[in-house]
């Protein structure tokens, strides 16, 4: 695709967070960005949609479904941002679909390890396509800056890595979809995939085994939608073993909304220490050698960054980064590919069975029984 061409977008499945890569795209319209074509079943979020892109002055032609706005051939990339239970399928027809559509897909990649396995597959067949995994917080400019430096040695080998996320209870979605674990995997699935993605990334390793501890305590215990009460968990701890002997936790906390930061990540090297703070944007870390008196406190921000949004400027680097790549000739690779995205199901998957079973789980369990 020429560099100076305009890049057209299909948005499948536009409530809360299709709208908001709706926003974030027009923020790119100086990038030769312009969404075409929209899709979804349920009429209020259509016209919510329909009067943004109108706002917009962009024309978009409207679809009930995910099949007919790929029929259309009015778009060249697809931005899937349909509830989780969905994606498998609409992931399929779209890599089955003759047209090839580049796609960026919302995490979790799907809500089950065999089919993730499937979409990998699958996609293998399509090296027209570029599928990228929407695990945004990597993008997080305090984020960012935390993995440089880890990638960079400064902290030595990686041991340890802590993630903290004390936040709000889940938002009400469209017909309640995100209130059962059938629909979106899990909550260690459908939230902590972000996590389980980073602590990857800090460790540069896989995981082995997970061992975690979690309930429903708080949250939506009251609720019932057709005659049936939640089952998505609103706490946990979660244990992780990675195959070069580093080891992360997860924190999580659904009923915290009493807090300053809503996600607090430290890494910790055999030399030193890092730290990063959302969304006060700040990231700290120091050496053993230096001890307390040598830490550093850098108040991080990224220039590019023209639209904060939901995400505090990560989606909108997400999609510049995923636009860049589009442009390139040639073979292309995922900034976050569909690989990332299943180890990242994988592992909440493993951590949703070990608080079913009450023991650890090897990550073998979840990946060879799905074929994986």
């Amino acid at each position: 695709m020429a560099v100076n061409e305009t890049v057209k977008y299909g948005i499948i499945g536009v409530g809360m967070m299709g709208r908001e890569h709706l926003i974030n795209l027009h923020h790119l319209r100086t990038q030769g960005v312009v969404v075409v074509c929209i899709a979804d079943p349920h009429l209020p979020s259509q016209q919510l949609a329909l009067e943004l892109a109108q706002s917009f002055d962009w024309p978009v032609k409207v679809f009930s479904g995910h099949q007919e706005l790929l029929d259309s051939g009015l778009c060249d990339v697809v931005v899937v941002s349909s509830p989780n239970m969905t994606h498998y399928q609409i992931l399929m027809d779209i890599l089955n679909h003759p047209k090839p559509h580049h796609v960026l897909v919302e995490k979790p990649l799907c809500t089950t390890v065999a089919d993730c396995r499937k979409v990998v597959n699958a996609a293998r067949k399509r090296p027209d396509m570029l599928v990228q995994v929407g695990l945004e917080y990597r993008y997080m400019p305090p984020v960012a800056k935390l993995i440089e430096i880890v990638k960079g040695g400064t902290l030595g080998q990686v041991k340890m890595v802590a993630i903290r996320e004390h936040r709000f209870p889940f938002l009400v979605k469209v017909n309640n979809w995100n209130r059962f674990n059938s629909n979106t995997g899990g909550t260690l699935v459908e939230k902590c995939c972000h996590f389980f993605d980073l602590m990857r990334l800090f460790a540069g390793a896989n995981p082995v085994c997970m061992m975690a501890s979690g309930a429903m305590d708080v949250n939506h215990k009251d609720e019932i939608y057709d005659g049936k009460v939640p089952d998505i968990i609103d706490n946990a701890y979660v244990i992780v073993e990675f195959d070069n002997g580093a080891r992360g936790m997860l924190d999580l906390c659904m009923f915290a909304e009493g807090s300053k930061n809503e996600q607090e990540i430290s890494v910790v090297g055999h030399t030193g220490k890092g730290e990063a703070f959302v969304p006060e944007s700040i990231v700290r870390f120091g050496s053993r050698m230096e001890g307390r008196d040598g830490v550093q406190t850098l108040k991080t921000e990224n220039r590019l960054i023209k639209y904060e949004g939901l995400h505090h400027g990560s989606s909108y680097l997400e999609h510049l980064n995923f636009l860049s790549l589009i442009r390139v000739k040639g073979a292309k690779t995922a900034a976050v590919d569909l690989n990332d995205g299943l180890i990242s199901v994988a592992m909440g998957v493993a951590a949703q069975l070990s608080i079913e079973k009450g023991r650890f789980v090897n990550i073998e369990e979840v990946l060879v029984e799905h074929n994986c």
